[in-house]
């Protein structure tokens, strides 16, 4: 399967690895945005929409125009900006791992069922496994981004969070394996490494890039692997099968970032303003 990359997806992706920091006050022109999306193949259409439907979520803002042909401004809400900052920690951040676990217990009236499936849903997003009807688990460096998410989504009042120890009776690599579709996590980083792993090879073998084509795999780069460290909680190495390829794809992506990311920033400030 190869790289997702939605509109929306890749716009969140733009703003956290660079937005944030192109302007004083974080706004970008919805022009600036077109043009600097284009790059990895969004037409104006696609931006267009995804911004709408992120503006509709309450992760962007219309707000006043920085100069006079700036046209709409968007910047992230204070919502992206707390997401984006939890986002960051699973992106550039090894966990490690401390022993414990973070457990969800939950209960949701028959009468708000809709928040139930949203509930589940937002767990399992967040890396949660299933380990019982209303009982998730996690490893236990999540439970500062679980508690603010759960509070922006307004769910906190249906869910109970405790850190604990696995103290048996069947050993932490097997619960693991009852607990998250490991392979399919894997099948993951084996496709992320299949896109992006000769990306890297291209780079060492000293093809360097131009700013364009440098931004642009960088973004997709790190639009994938936003997605994939939602997938893949961080579990420690103890419970993991043996080669696990997410120690390979967290190196491929590490040597991306740290080749390309200013590469990447230079050519996005470059494309601000209008030509």
């Amino acid at each position: 399967m190869a790289d997702q990359h939605t509109p929306g997806s890749l716009v969140l992706t733009f703003f956290g690895a660079y937005g944030r920091e192109l302007t004083p006050s974080g706004r970008l022109p919805i022009a600036a945005l077109i043009r600097l999306l284009g790059a990895v193949g969004v037409d104006a259409p696609a931006v267009r929409s995804a911004v709408s439907r992120l503006k509709r979520r309450g992760l962007l803002e219309a707000g006043a125009r920085e100069g006079a042909r700036a046209g709409a401004g968007y910047a992230l809400s204070p919502a992206a900006a707390q997401l984006l900052a939890d986002s960051d920690r699973r992106i550039y951040q090894r966990p490690v791992p401390d022993g414990r676990w973070l457990v969800a217990v939950f209960s949701v009236p028959e009468s708000e069922r809709d928040r139930r499936h949203l509930l589940r849903s937002r767990l399992g997003r967040l890396g949660f496994g299933n380990a019982a009807p209303g009982v998730w688990v996690a490893p236990s460096h999540l439970a500062e981004e679980t508690r603010h998410t759960l509070r922006r989504l307004e769910l906190a009042e249906y869910v109970d969070l405790f850190l604990g120890t696995h103290e048996g009776f069947r050993p932490s690599a097997e619960t693991a394996a009852r607990w998250w579709d490991l392979e399919s996590i894997a099948a993951r980083h084996r496709d992320f490494l299949t896109v992006h792993e000769p990306v890297l090879a291209a780079l060492e073998s000293g093809g360097g890039p131009t700013p364009e084509s440098g931004y642009a795999a960088h973004l997709r780069a790190l639009d994938a692997w936003r997605q994939l460290r939602y997938a893949d909680p961080g579990l420690p190495d103890a419970v993991l099968p043996p080669h696990w390829p997410g120690t390979r794809s967290e190196q491929v992506f590490g040597e991306l970032h740290k080749q390309l990311h200013e590469l990447g920033a230079q050519y996005a400030a470059s494309r601000l303003a209008p030509n």
